[in-house]
């Protein structure tokens, strides 16, 4: 992907002598206005536009501190949708979810109705929308690109395929545990939302502290057969014990466990 990114950065770098004509301008606008992707980078809000450029590169400093500052708009494996797209002589601005101003308004919580009968003004779902905006810089201006070489320039940060938000976190991952996962087994390190992807939510849980460290185990499998004991601290796997109970293999004695 890395390869067809800088062919394409070459290419439009080569027709930057071009100019975006009052046509092209308003096909790109059409092609993208109400587009969904899922994003595969976290998306901070943030007071201005994020600043995104050709190859794929950002501050990702930048980045990162405005998501400690205002909280992530989107994470890996959400559903966005381009709300609003600016094309101006030397940028494209794409405005996310609402944009910058997007968020919960003061009347969000008023309701109107008569008798026992009411609703709420805006937002029926009574869930906040985040959103964000992305600026795409071009130095020497905005070429006569279109809406299949915009998806590609985009795409280090959206996926346009249809694809659910676990195939999407999924494929997040660092390479270790995405394999984990995908071939169905637990290693050290894995979170617990990660653990349950791979094999399923536990049959028992306790927990317990000792020295002043909080510890969970999660029980697998029954007896006769393998049974699989994982210990949890700080929420992330640090131990995996396994015992064949019943099949003439050693027993190994587990936590006392609490139904979950």
């Amino acid at each position: 992907m890395r390869i067809i990114s800088l062919l394409l950065t070459a290419t439009l770098a080569f027709a930057a002598n071009e100019k975006l004509t009052p046509e092209q301008r308003i096909e790109l606008i059409r092609g993208l206005s109400s587009e969904y992707a899922t994003v595969k980078l976290m998306l901070p809000r943030s007071k201005s536009a994020l600043e995104y450029e050709l190859g794929g590169k950002f501050n990702k400093d930048k980045w990162d501190e405005a998501a400690k500052e205002r909280g992530p708009a989107a994470r890996p494996g959400d559903l966005v949708q381009f709300t609003k797209v600016e094309i101006d002589n030397d940028k494209i601005t794409i405005e996310i979810n609402g944009g910058l101003k997007s968020g919960r308004k003061w009347y969000d919580n008023v309701q109107v109705g008569t008798g026992n009968r009411t609703a709420p003004v805006s937002n029926p779902s009574g869930t906040p929308t985040l959103g964000t905006a992305i600026v795409v810089k071009f130095p020497n201006g905005v070429p006569p690109v279109d809406t299949p070489e915009m998806k590609k320039l985009l795409k280090p940060l959206f996926d346009f395929e249809v694809r659910t938000a676990t195939e999407s976190y999924v494929d997040s991952l660092p390479p270790e545990i995405k394999s984990a996962v995908k071939e169905q087994r637990v290693i050290e390190g894995m979170d617990k939302d990660q653990v349950i992807m791979a094999i399923g939510k536990p049959r028992l849980k306790s927990r317990e502290s000792k020295d002043g460290i909080d510890s969970e185990d999660w029980v697998y499998g029954n007896a006769p057969g393998k049974i699989t004991f994982l210990t949890f601290q700080s929420g992330k796997v640090t131990k995996i014990r396994e015992s064949f109970a019943g099949l003439g293999g050693s027993t190994v004695q587990g936590p006392r466990p609490t139904t979950p």
